[in-house]
């Protein structure tokens, strides 16, 4: 049987984009060059320090020096259940903060589990208010699990931990935290919020291409997840299989082949971010997020965060009255090679969504955008005065 194969003109290339929607963002030649180095076996001597270097590396980044870490082969969603799924057993009480779009995806995974799922739904765009939780608890005895995301993607909200953490504590239940889209990026105290699993991806602020997904698991964590009645329902996703291949006990057990290439590129892309130094990375995405907002202000855009609880690595822009969603964003890809974010959930084509993340968070971008701005927004009915972003932003960049 003969096969059809399509012509090389026909395949088409990647072409070179400006990331700055809510994820990927884009990857350091750096890492890329790292992903290019010779194909080595998952059980190599070799590799295996690799994946302790990874470790500790992690370990700085989630400023943790007693958690257990790791990278799990899957995206932040693949972290997410991998938590759920190894904590948690039918019957476990678990109580969710749910504040946005990827809260409500906790709620999905831990109900297919079979855990008694307490959702405490507040409103979007604002941090989860801590006395509903504090509330809440007091009605159980038998709490298993909190779970919190420290940066919601869907809202732009850096949430407060702190109090959130105390709650949990005090109520000898597990504290799970979603860091996606905040390490690297913000601060992420592992250890200062007595955290007991935190989980990040490797595509926004570490600046590496997506497929990974790394984490901090507690001591307490892991005695939990070892004296489970049940195994786990999914046996790719079980961190204690996962912990035996990263060495946790020292002996390492065969668990799948891991994605070699990935490792390489997460180990340069920790390397780069410890390089440059964390406060002053931190410094550079909020820098470059207050000159944003100032260039989105000066064209009369409402930023829907109040700056206190706004993150530095996603911006949510309220789209003007009369403007197409869809025909701004397709015109700064199309025509400026800029890629930015629209709502998810409740606030699907009412908010863009501006990623400033790990390698796409650099002031040459803020600029590139509020420039493309001013030419696609009077397009699309909407008037700004020439020039006003880029120079809001430029007083920012100089003060």
């Amino acid at each position: 049987m003969s096969q059809t194969v399509l012509p090389e003109s026909a395949v088409p290339s990647i072409p070179t984009r400006i990331l700055l929607g809510p994820g990927p963002s884009n990857v350091s030649p750096r890492v890329l060059q790292a992903m290019i180095q010779p194909m080595i076996g998952y059980l190599d001597p070799d590799f295996m320090l690799i994946m302790d270097e990874v470790r500790e590396l992690l370990k700085r980044v989630y400023q943790t020096e007693a958690a257990n870490t790791l990278a799990i082969s899957g995206t932040g969603s693949a972290g997410m259940e991998a938590g759920l799924s190894s904590l948690l057993e039918p019957g476990d009480t678990v109580v969710m903060c749910i504040y946005g779009f990827f809260c409500e995806r906790m709620v999905e995974m831990a109900s297919r589990i079979g855990a008694n799922v307490v959702p405490l739904r507040a409103g979007w765009g604002r941090p989860f208010p801590e006395e509903m939780l504090e509330e809440e608890l007091k009605k159980h005895t038998n709490v298993k699990m909190v779970t919190a995301i420290h940066a919601e993607t869907s809202t732009g909200v850096r949430q407060p931990m702190t109090n959130l953490a105390r709650l949990a504590k005090e109520n000898d239940a597990l504290l799970m935290v979603d860091s996606v889209t905040s390490l690297g990026g913000n601060e992420v105290l592992f250890d200062q919020w007595d955290a007991d699993y935190a989980y990040s991806a490797t595509q926004k602020c570490l600046g590496c291409p997506p497929g990974l997904s790394p984490v901090a698991v507690s001591d307490r964590a892991v005695d939990v997840m070892r004296n489970r009645e049940k195994a786990p329902v999914s046996w790719y996703l079980d961190l204690s299989l996962l912990g035996n291949y990263w060495g946790w006990e020292g002996n390492r057990v065969y668990h799948h082949t891991a994605p070699v290439s990935m490792i390489l590129a997460l180990r340069e892309g920790l390397r780069l971010a410890l390089s440059e130094g964390l406060t002053q990375r931190f410094q550079r995405h909020t820098l470059n997020a207050k000159a944003l907002c100032a260039g989105l202000e000066a064209f009369g855009l409402e930023c829907v965060v109040p700056e206190e609880h706004r993150l530095a690595q996603i911006t949510v822009v309220q789209i003007p009255d009369g403007v197409d969603d869809s025909s701004v964003r397709q015109s700064l890809l199309r025509n400026f090679g800029i890629e930015i974010g629209g709502g998810l959930g409740e606030l699907a084509g009412k908010v863009w969504r501006i990623g400033l993340m790990g390698e796409s968070s650099k002031a040459e971008y803020v600029l590139a955008l509020l420039s493309a701005l001013e030419s696609v927004l009077p397009k699309a009915g909407y008037e700004v005065a020439h020039g006003s972003g880029v120079a809001a932003a430029n007083n920012v960049f100089k003060s």
